[in-house]
């Protein structure tokens, strides 16, 4: 799967940085992907949803690592192109695991 657009949108906001989103082939789109910053660098969020339980859970969302890497690298590239900002993304190994596969609300 390869990513051919990344549109970025910067905010002047201390903790979320901007708003990205992302083409897939050619004939996918995933909008509303947050840029976000944390104690120990940056990292994306995918769109989520708020629950019943008043908990949030993503809509869309790699199921790789290397998926997440390469979109979070190419987000990153695009924010780093727009604003001339460098961005330190915090390690793949700090991420909180996927959420799985998405099951009714509770």
């Amino acid at each position: 799967m390869e990513i051919t657009q990344v549109h970025v949108y910067p905010k002047e906001d201390p903790r979320v940085k901007g708003y990205a989103s992302i083409v897939l082939d050619e004939c996918f789109l995933v909008n509303d992907i947050k840029i976000i910053t944390g104690p120990s660098g940056c990292f994306i969020s995918m769109p989520s949803r708020k629950r019943k339980n008043g908990k949030f859970r993503d809509i869309a969302h790699p199921i790789t690592t290397e998926m997440r890497e390469r979109i979070e690298h190419r987000v990153f590239d695009e924010f780093e192109k727009v604003t001339g900002r460098k961005i330190e993304a915090r390690a793949i190994a700090e991420k909180p695991p996927d959420p799985g596969p998405a099951g009714p609300d509770e």
